[in-house]
């Protein structure tokens, strides 16, 4: 991933494309390249970091012609590089591909291609489909496309050239967005809409398993089957900065939406075919190495630290090991205990996060195993660490936290559960239950976007009080957690997450008539005693929201003022479903402040400093 823009018309492409992938530097890259047809064939240039490194490479060579692609890299298989970069090429260099996305399968057809006598230039997975796509080729490429895509697995939207068919650009949406663009003698393809809004406001929205065949005249429409389809053309009034955000009016809010999705990227690939075991092939470390793990350190700051106490828990129930949790900035002056069996997880959603970059050596310098888990898959943690988890929740430009945060909860439960199949701690039919279980919370999570209104009228209610309390117990006070720094971070309303049995040891003193209280309710062996304890700021006069399983509404309605229900899981798994409605609470309070959602005070994306 991360941005694909193709041309094919009468004017020169080069400055068609290079625009567009600038109209999309806000999703966030690493690499970018281009690919035009020029009098000489298919010529490709592409460089390592900024837009400005491509550009200046084609300033005193471009590329002359009227058709191409270019694309700008979010790392996912392979450290950035020029080498890594889009477009790829098979070895005849005349067959190229851009590509979103990620190919599950793609080692195993590596191999075959490998044996066959094919040679590799990049450590990515998009090679081996320019690859497969010159296997298949027998002058049609659009034949040859869908032949190749049937043999592949994952998620994918690709630009396609061939030298041999030069008036044809072909493009295929799979799991990933892909649009078509419909001007006068020209057509555009892109993954988002802001690389072709200035040209054209007419665009085909492609879905799940369906391709189109662009060429000056027209575009044809069809399935990967290759059965003929027809669309409405979509007409885009959006202004630019709209179209960014995907119709959404802040970043925030877009990444609160894309959860479902990145929920289901970081999970991909990492799932047997059956659904009974998790498959983390990308881990060095060995299943005897696993098992001489006698303690886990979870390193991290802010929100990541947040993930690491839902960690702790998941790693402790289902692996049976002790797990301690530090906050990265205290870490290291504590003199922890690490020895050789230590496993340290250090969680950075840049991955360039000073505190826990000096964590990390830390724990090195004192012979600790350390296993990252980061969005970004050449960054600093990802590099030093001695195992990496990438999350693929792909950019996020909003500074509060939200999809990379969810993806972090999903990168736990994969290693805990990676963790307790290799340790024998929990059997298959429990581990095949829990993925079962997760396979189905991106579906449970639109539907709590669903509600979002009503969340928004709770969120209007509370903006304007001085200080409001997150409680639970359990997962929930780690979840409750989260919820207090978002609300704190984007509304600047004073807001205290406590563990509720806590209340009674001095935070009831601060508990006033008309005092917000947050009432996480989700884990069922402790309700009881949360409801308990909601009696005890009631009795004080505290307005309480609770956030309750579906199904305890009746229950728990007499306890609370307000209730919000989210669909049932396991209780392990309630936090990816929980964390939710905490964010959009704390949006809609930002949104009726008047406060800048995107960049709020005071604080950065990354912070590269201690």
């Amino acid at each position: 991933m991360c941005g694909i823009v193709g041309y094919i018309g009468h004017r020169q492409s080069q400055p068609i494309l290079l625009e567009g992938l600038k109209k999309l530097e806000y999703r966030g890259y690493d690499s970018a390249g281009i690919a035009v047809f020029t009098e000489q064939g298919l010529e490709i240039t592409k460089s390592v970091g900024r837009l400005a490194n491509l550009e200046g490479r084609l300033s005193g060579d471009p590329l002359k012609g009227t058709v191409g692609i270019g694309h700008t890299r979010w790392a996912t298989h392979g450290k950035p590089s020029d080498a890594n970069s889009h477009p790829h090429t098979d070895n005849s260099m005349k067959f190229s591909v851009v590509h979103n996305g990620i190919i599950e399968n793609y080692l195993e057809l590596k191999e075959e291609l490998v044996q066959a006598g094919h040679r590799f230039q990049s450590e990515t997975d998009t090679e081996v489909i320019s690859h497969l796509i010159a296997v298949e080729y027998e002058g049609d490429i659009v034949k040859a496309v869908q032949k190749a895509v049937r043999k592949m697995r994952g998620a994918f939207a690709l630009g396609v050239l061939t030298e041999h068919e030069p008036d044809r650009l072909v493009a295929v949406r799979y799991a990933s967005p892909l649009i078509i663009g419909i001007g006068e003698g020209e057509k555009f393809i892109a993954s988002d809409i802001p690389a072709i809004l200035e040209h054209t406001r007419d665009i085909y929205i492609l879905n799940d398993g369906e391709m189109a065949v662009l060429t000056r005249e027209g575009v044809e429409l069809m399935t990967i089957e290759g059965n003929f389809i027809s669309k409405d053309v979509f007409h885009v009034d959006w202004d630019l900065m709209t179209a960014e955000k995907g119709g959404f009016d802040h970043f925030m809010l877009k990444e609160i939406h894309e959860q479902p999705k990145a929920y289901s990227d970081t999970m991909r690939g990492r799932v047997s075919e059956d659904g009974r075991s998790v498959a983390l092939s990308e881990l060095s470390i060995t299943a005897e190495q696993l098992r001489s793990i006698d303690r886990v350190h979870i390193v991290a700051c802010g929100t990541a630290m947040h993930a690491g106490l839902v960690g702790k828990t998941v790693i402790e129930q289902l692996a049976r090991i002790p797990v301690e949790t530090d906050v990265a900035s205290e870490y290291r002056y504590r003199s922890p205990i690490i020895t050789p069996r230590t496993l340290v997880i250090v969680v950075s959603q840049s991955g360039e996060t000073a505190d826990t970059l000096a964590a990390l050596r830390e724990a090195k310098r004192n012979g600790a195993r350390v296993l990252a888990i980061t969005n970004v898959v050449g960054s600093s943690v990802a590099r030093e660490a001695d195992d990496v988890i990438i999350t693929l929740a792909g950019p996020e430009i909003a500074v509060a936290s939200t999809k990379a945060y969810t993806s972090q909860l999903i990168a736990f439960y994969l290693f805990g559960l990676h963790l307790a199949q290799t340790l024998g701690t929990q059997d298959e039919a429990y581990i095949a239950r829990v993925l079962a279980a997760m396979q189905s919370l991106p579906e449970q999570v639109e539907r709590i976007l669903a509600q979002g209104e009503v969340i928004k009228e709770v969120a209007e209610s509370i903006a304007h009080n001085r200080s409001l309390f997150f409680i639970g117990r359990g997962l929930d006070y780690a979840v409750a957690m989260e919820g207090s720094l978002k609300l704190k971070e984007i509304s600047y309303i004073h807001s205290e997450a406590y563990a509720a049995g806590e209340l009674k040891h001095g935070t009831l003193a601060l508990i006033e008539e008309g005092v917000p209280v947050i009432a996480l309710i989700t884990q069922e062996e402790l309700q009881e005693k949360t409801l308990s304890n909601i009696k005890e700021v009631k009795a004080r006069g505290a307005d309480v929201l609770g956030i309750v399983n579906e199904g305890a509404e009746a229950e728990i309605a007499k306890s609370v003022d307000t209730l919000f229900a989210i669909p049932r899981t396991l209780p392990l798994l309630t936090p990816a479903l929980s964390v939710i409605p905490l964010q959009l609470l704390s949006y809609y309070a930002s949104l009726s402040l008047g406060h800048d959602v995107d960049k709020p005070r005071n604080l950065a994306k990354s912070v590269t400093v201690e």
